[in-house]
């Protein structure tokens, strides 16, 4: 039968080196965003200098956020641009 991508968009890189870059850059995403919090609430002036729970959840939000816009970011960039064979 023929393999229709399961509903993707072919600009949204559709095969196994588009899934596998856009598995890198959403971890990458992810973990700059979580990260980036972590130390925000480790360093920044006026806060309490302690990484407690709360922290951690934040955190953890920020980089899904993160994940979720350098993903965007990966596919409205695709759409924009043809496709490199």
């Amino acid at each position: 039968m023929i393999d229709q991508g399961q509903g993707q968009k072919p600009e949204q890189g559709s095969g196994k080196a588009g899934d596998a870059r856009r598995r890198q850059v959403g971890g990458a995403g992810f973990l700059v965003g979580a990260v980036g919090a972590l130390v925000f609430f480790a360093f920044f002036p006026g806060l309490p200098h302690v990484i407690d729970w709360g922290a951690v959840l934040v955190a953890l939000a920020v980089g899904a956020v993160a994940r979720w816009g350098c993903l965007a970011w990966m596919s409205r960039r695709a759409a924009r641009r043809p496709e490199r064979r």
